[in-house]
């Protein structure tokens, strides 16, 4: 049996991040939008950004709880693969690479070492 190992992934929930690579908008593409972080899977190394990589579903119809009847052509959005991503300077607008900064936090009287990620272009924290 396979040992799988799942890496550490810089892109957390709640970024903003933009395409950088894929098809140009111009032939319907993604490439260069930008959208916020609503999953993160580390196992597959996949990220599922708002309004990204939207997908068309055949749902079949169905009755809910409340009785009414649901189906036909449902839009969702789909992972896309974390290094198809880069995340979003705050100051500049324009896709960045990340670093982590170690700073001393004083917690309760103890001093702690915190790692805080900053963008590679303008120095900001994320």
């Amino acid at each position: 049996m396979a040992k799988t190992t799942i890496s550490k992934m810089k892109i957390k929930k709640g970024d903003l991040v933009q395409v950088i690579s894929g098809r140009s908008q111009k032939n319907g593409g993604d490439r260069g939008k930008q959208g916020k972080v609503i999953a993160v899977y580390p196992e597959t190394q996949r990220v599922l950004v708002e309004g990204i990589n939207r997908v068309t579903k055949h749902v079949k119809a169905g009755a809910t709880a409340r009785g009414t009847r649901t189906g036909g052509l449902m839009h969702t959005e789909a992972a896309i693969h974390v290094s198809n991503v880069a995340i979003v300077d705050p100051e500049t607008k324009k896709p960045t690479r990340i670093k982590t900064r170690v700073e001393t936090v004083e917690r309760g009287g103890r001093t702690k070492a915190a790692r805080v990620r900053v963008a590679v272009t303008s120095d900001k924290d994320l």
